[in-house]
């Protein structure tokens, strides 16, 4: 098999890798220890993201003409690729944590459902709470209203009952 057919399979893989992802992330991984490395690619798996490096040029030519088309400009330097599926943040959330204790785990840029953001807007993605603790707040959020009306009610029944 020639280098080009070889090439060919590896960029065919990367792009198959792409069609059901909600979201992707580029990281600086220069610095990081193997026991770092391992631990960062456990809680990734667990959480549901796909942590792969590959060769900047055959991602270069998997995302043309896709929706994640505007990270190839980051692909320089080492570069590794964090694909979310189900939790388009899931991937920038485990990131950022990481990065929050190593810094010389560097973020590049990302594509979060069709838009792009740049290292600082992934890093903010990344701090944004899962969506079921922000369904949750909310619904807390409007709980509480009802529950003091409710006991205002209960309090002002118990004293016209006295």
């Amino acid at each position: 098999m020639a280098k080009v057919e070889q090439k060919q399979v590896v960029v065919d893989q990367i792009k198959a890798k792409l069609e059901g992802a909600s979201s992707i992330l580029l990281v600086d991984y220069r610095g990081l220890t193997v026991e770092q490395d391992t631990t960062l690619r456990k809680e990734l798996r667990e959480a549901g993201v796909e942590y792969k490096v590959f060769k900047n040029t055959m991602v270069n030519f998997a995302v043309q003409g896709t929706e994640f088309e505007a990270i190839s400009k980051h692909l320089e330097g080492p570069t590794a690729i964090a694909i979310s599926y189900e939790d388009a943040t899931a991937g920038a959330r485990v990131l950022a944590k990481v990065a929050k204790t190593n810094e010389k785990l560097e973020f590049k840029a990302g594509v979060v459902e069709g838009t792009y953001y740049d290292a600082q807007g992934m890093l903010a993605i990344g701090n944004i709470a899962p969506r079921e603790e922000l369904l949750g707040r909310l619904l807390g959020s409007f709980q509480s209203p009802m529950a003091s009306f409710a006991r205002v009610i209960k309090q002002v029944a118990e004293k016209d009952a006295e």
